[in-house]
């Protein structure tokens, strides 16, 4: 499709994007609504507010639209429900990346690396833009980004919109999550902070470490992971690694750098660090211009050592087979930088940001096993580096001609991983008394008693996107937006992975440690050579070319009633196809193509009641598309749980129907109350499902259930109280109570009846239609759906200077993370609760005004637990104890 590519070209040159960018100070004041005017015409005059500062927000499809009554609070002017995150609250939650922060909002839960669940819905639901625009995955699991990547001082607001509108992409099954970046300030500043922070069961503690290059520290790398000089010819000749042509022995001696190899163990781990800047200034230009410009940047250091107990059953009575303790140390390396460049021009508005994220995990891991049935002992040494990086570019044009607005927007996108040098060395004693060497724990590289392996993956995804809105106010009451958006998604994933063999190395040569076990001088002598398990689908090309145009109105014949109708039409192009990498490939059935368009209505009605209650309700149809990974067949292992997954070709598109109805509440400033009732039918659900190798270890696969229902309520109450009212005087005077709770009970079931059938993919066979019984149960939960979430915030903070003392409390209920398969229970994680602290407070040094924060997460020291459990037995799959963590820092504006 030329023709999409051809003008999301065009719109990048001219510019870009939709929105109104206001320019605010970089402190700003929570949006409240206000007190309302008991006297006068109502209906002819809607009543005044004081003014106070509003979240600066990017959505497309001309911004948020108010109706009725102009109240200043976004969540309550909105025409669709909408929950919003202003800077000042997400300083308040005190989370220095905006998962954190969003975890706090109704109905929404951080599960894994980042990624926001919305309503019990996996990540596979919910859509995450940038300021109004799609942002590709860095993650090869996953088209959606994960959200810890996000730090969130380059994060004015954070939008959740959980009704669906047509201005929004169709992949809309829980709601979308909209990140605005910092706008112009309204004067020249400079900000610095530092940090310092700490967890019980990391800090001071031991921990694993391997050297690595010189600059590891800062998450870049020196050189020393590039790919050696002789795998990369090895990889541009297009041979087999069994091919007589290579010289596997020469490759060998290349993989065995000692830096990248050998674990040492670290006496006392330091605590973690982490500093940043933003500044920001503006010029007038002309008469009626303005050029304001923005940067920021940090870089954070951290590390946490966990001991994970993870298990394998024999069977499904859950008798164990294997037991382990994995000790592992993720060194967590995270820069950011960000540049933005906003104009007004009269009433023309437009912006240009840029942002850079790098994320890095330094991995090191030593496991110990004892494998029950045949009686041996294993040690596994893992190494790993995992570079996760994201750029940028986006241009936002609003354009005002009289009553006519039209606003462009495009952009470009790229996300990078790249895993080098992901080492594995296992090493095995029999415990045998009849053997020389049963005592002792030897590396033989036979598989059997002892094993090596080495990867090397990378992923690059590029995202190019642009469209174009046209707003007209057709009468007082009535305006319409007609909108087209074209988005060209491509992926190249490969991942290519060696096995190390021994041929006939002596036990008494296997016991060596694994940097000397690959020593030049006993690769020659044995003959050490390799093997590719990878090399049937070593590569992947995936795309997917969605073109969408939209039309909406929004309407409101009579006072206090509004709705919002549109109808958005996507075509849609997804395909996955094997790379060639080799001059004589295999065949290979593990392609995907899906064509597909859709019509996706959506509409939602508010009802103004009284001045102080307002009702919504709204319908709508919605989709979600497998993600990449999920269609790769191919092996991936999650550095953070060390999962392994493998895709299914043969998934399809899910199709959702929601349903909501809303009631909200306001009575004072800043004080709200409101409850919600939700519904969604789900035709084609993509769920994970485990399945056990001969080793009993587990790979998670996929799978499209028949159908699923899911319904649920949520009550969210927020209250702000001045302590003046109730009298107080002295330290107390200028004091403020606030509160805030939110509840999401939610219930899910699939339905599952007899003949139903589902696709699966078996190698050498390719897709296969089967009874969907095997893999699903009727009325079993969605997963990662918690039946219950509790939100609470309870805080003191002075209404005339900086000081905030808030208490924060999270809770969620067990959840499903994999389907059990072959007579297995469900695999299940139990998040629990966890109780936080946060203050902030303003001093002052030498005249110059300080900010000081001091943060304790999870005092209650809950750790993480997933296991599976039957009637009689429990194991444990991914469980370990996280501490409590402590922070403290320091910045000053000037």
């Amino acid at each position: 499709m030329k023709t999409g590519k051809q003008l999301a070209g065009l719109l990048l040159l001219t510019t870009a994007l939709t929105f109104p960018v206001q320019a605010y100070a970089q402190d700003q004041s929570p949006p409240v609504p206000s007190e309302q005017e008991p006297a006068g015409d109502q209906s002819a005059q809607p009543p005044v507010e004081d003014e106070v500062a509003e979240p600066d927000i990017s959505v497309p499809g001309g911004g948020i639209i108010v109706t009725g009554r102009r109240f200043r609070d976004v969540t309550r002017s909105s025409t669709q429900v909408v929950s919003v995150l202003s800077s000042e609250e997400i300083a308040r939650t005190g989370e220095g990346d905006i998962a954190g922060a969003l975890g706090r909002v109704t109905g929404l839960s951080v599960v894994g690396n980042g990624f926001v669940f919305v309503r019990g819905l996996g990540d596979r639901y919910s859509l995450a833009l940038l300021n109004g625009l799609p942002l590709p995955s860095p993650e090869p699991l996953s088209r959606v980004v994960p959200l810890d990547i996000f730090p969130t001082n380059v994060i004015a607001s954070s939008l959740v919109q959980k009704t669906y509108s047509a201005n929004f992409p169709g992949e809309f099954g829980g709601g979308v999550i909209n990140l605005t970046t910092r706008a112009v300030p309204d004067e020249g500043f400079v900000k610095i902070s530092l940090g310092m922070s700490g967890d019980t069961e990391t800090t001071f503690s031991n921990g694993l470490d391997y050297y690595g290059s010189d600059y590891d520290w800062s998450g870049f790398d020196d050189g020393t992971r590039d790919v050696p000089p002789t795998l990369q010819a090895f990889f541009d000749s297009g041979l087999r690694i069994n091919d007589p042509e290579v010289d596997q022995q020469a490759i060998v001696k290349q993989l065995g750098n000692p830096n990248l190899i050998l674990l040492q163990e670290v006496g006392s781990t330091r605590p973690n660090f982490s500093g940043g800047i933003t500044a920001g200034t503006a010029f007038d230009i002309g008469s009626d211009g303005r050029l304001g410009i923005i940067g920021t940047a940090s870089l954070s250091n951290k590390l946490r050592t966990k001991v994970v107990t993870s298990q394998n059953p024999l069977n499904a009575d859950l008798e164990l087979d294997r037991d382990s303790r994995n000790f592992v140390t993720d060194n967590r390396m995270l820069a950011n930088a960000m540049l933005g460049f906003g104009l007004e021009l009269g009433e023309h508005k437009l912006r240009w940001t840029n942002l850079f994220i790098r994320d890095t995990i330094k991995q090191s891991g030593l496991g110990f096993s004892e494998l029950l049935l045949d009686g041996d002992s294993t040690i596994a040494q893992n190494t790993g580096w995992y570079e996760r990086q994201l750029f940028d570019t986006q241009m936002v044009a609003e354009l005002k001609f009289a009553d006519l607005s039209v606003d462009l927007r495009g952009g470009y996108a790229q996300t990078q991983r790249q895993a080098p040098f992901e080492y594995e060395f296992v090493y095995v004693r029999t415990n045998q008394e009849n053997e020389d060497t049963g005592d002792i724990y030897i590396n033989v590289l036979d598989r059997q008693r002892g094993s090596a392996s080495v990867a090397f993956s990378d992923l690059t995804e590029d995202l190019y996107y642009g469209g174009i809105d046209l707003s007209y106010p057709l009468a007082e009451w009535l305006s319409a937006t007609v909108g087209y958006a074209y988005t060209d998604t491509s992926r190249l994933s490969e991942r290519r992975q060696f096995l190390i063999d021994g041929g006939s190395l002596e036990p008494a040569v296997g016991a060596l440690r694994p940097d000397l076990l690959l020593g030049d001088a006993i690769i020659d002598f044995y003959g050490i050579g390799l093997s590719e398990p990878t090399q049937t689908d070593p590569a992947f090309q995936a795309d997917l070319e969605i073109q969408a145009a939209y039309a909406k109105v929004n309407l409101s014949p009579i006072v206090g009633v509004s709705l919002d109708i549109g109808v958005r039409y996507e075509d849609a192009s997804q395909s996955v196809a094997t790379v060639q990498r080799f001059d004589n490939p295999f065949v290979s059935l593990a392609t995907t193509q899906i064509d597909n368009d859709y019509f996706l209505p959506g509409a939602t009605l508010t009802w103004e009641v009284t001045d102080s209650l307002q009702i919504r309700a709204s319908a709508s149809k919605t989709i979600a598309r497998p993600q990449f990974r999920e269609l790769i067949f191919q092996p991936y292992t999650d550095p953070e749980n060390q999962r392994q997954y493998i895709g299914n070709p043969a998934l399809q598109d899910s199709e959702l129907f929601n349903a909501e109805a809303r009631a909200e509440y306001y009575f004072g400033r800043g004080n709200r109350v409101s409850l919600t009732g939700f519904y969604k039918e789900i035709d084609n659900p993509i769920e994970p499902y485990v399945s056990i190798g001969a080793d009993t270890s587990f790979t998670t696969r996929f799978a499209n259930a028949p159908k699923a229902q899911l319904f649920g309520a949520e009550a969210d109450f927020q209250w702000t109280k001045p302590l003046f009212d109730w009298g107080a005087t002295g330290w107390l005077e200028t004091k403020q109570l606030i509160f805030v709770a939110n509840y999401t009970y939610t219930q899910s079931e699939l339905k599952v009846t007899a003949g139903d059938t589902t696709r699966i993919f078996t190698a050498g066979v390719g897709p296969i239609e089967t009874d969907a019984a095997l893999f699903f149960n009727d009325g079993d939960p969605l997963t990662g759906q918690s039946d219950h979430l509790v939100n609470l915030q309870l805080g003191i903070e002075d209404q005339d200077k900086l000081q905030q003392f808030t208490f924060l409390l999270n809770y969620a209920s067990k959840r499903v993370t994999r389907r059990g398969t072959a007579g297995l229970p469900d695999i299940v994680e139990d998040p629990g609760l966890t109780l936080d602290f946060v203050a902030r407070q303003e001093v002052k040094l030498f005249k110059q005004p300080l900010e000081l924060k001091f943060e304790a997460r999870n005092i209650f020291g809950r750790g993480n637990f997933e296991y599976l459990k039957n009637d009689a037995n429990r194991i444990e799959i991914n469980s370990y104890d996280l501490g409590t963590s402590f922070s403290f820092g320091i910045s000053a504006e000037f």
